[in-house]
């Protein structure tokens, strides 16, 4: 997920999904489930990292929906760097042979260091997507199902990267808990 795409988060009632949207939509949603069945519990998670999420219910549906709607951060003041291309400068802490090496690169130091990250993110981009969807899935797992059977050996094909195996481990689990699983497995496109 890149920064201009907002989180989305999923809402579930036992093991059925109840919506899927933006954080204010979710709240209200759960609000009003839980105003006609007091006696369930909903679980919200964030479809970007996994984790569960804590929602103050507090106040009627215009409240909830205020409480989770999201704005615009204020622009921040212009300083150094290059604020329209989106630079920011920052502090990087480094030995002096670093120091030395970076600025005997043609360009200089930022030169060299953006050269570095765009490299690293080529080389290692699908594995680091990949570790991310793998993490964010088993955090969602064991919130949903960590007392399901098959949990154990399902996390173990998880990590292994065996969608097969992973899928024959939650056969018996709700249809619900199984494909939001599934979809937080598989890695966000570059």
């Amino acid at each position: 997920m890149d920064r201009t795409t907002p989180p989305t988060y999923t809402a579930f009632v036992e093991t059925r999904r109840l919506i899927c949207g933006p954080l204010h939509e979710v709240a209200v949603v759960v609000l009003r489930a839980q105003q006609t069945q007091p006696e369930t519990h909903a679980l919200v998670l964030n479809d970007h990292t996994g984790q569960a999420v804590d929602l103050d219910l507090r106040g009627g549906e215009d409240a909830v929906a205020a409480r989770y709607t999201v704005v615009a951060p204020p622009q921040p003041p212009k300083g150094r760097g290059r604020p329209k291309l989106g630079v920011v400068a920052r502090e990087v802490t480094l030995l002096p042979e670093h120091w030395d090496w970076l600025a005997a690169q043609p360009g200089g130091a930022s030169v060299a260091l953006r050269k570095l990250v765009h490299d690293a993110r080529r080389k290692g981009g699908a594995a680091d997507r990949a570790r991310q969807a793998r993490d964010r899935a088993y955090k969602a797992m064991s919130t949903l199902a960590g007392d399901l059977p098959g949990f154990e050996e399902a996390s173990r094909a998880l990590f292994a990267d065996d969608h097969e195996r992973l899928m024959a481990q939650m056969v018996a689990w709700p249809h619900d808990v199984r494909t939001y699983v599934m979809q937080l497995a598989e890695p966000a496109p570059a």
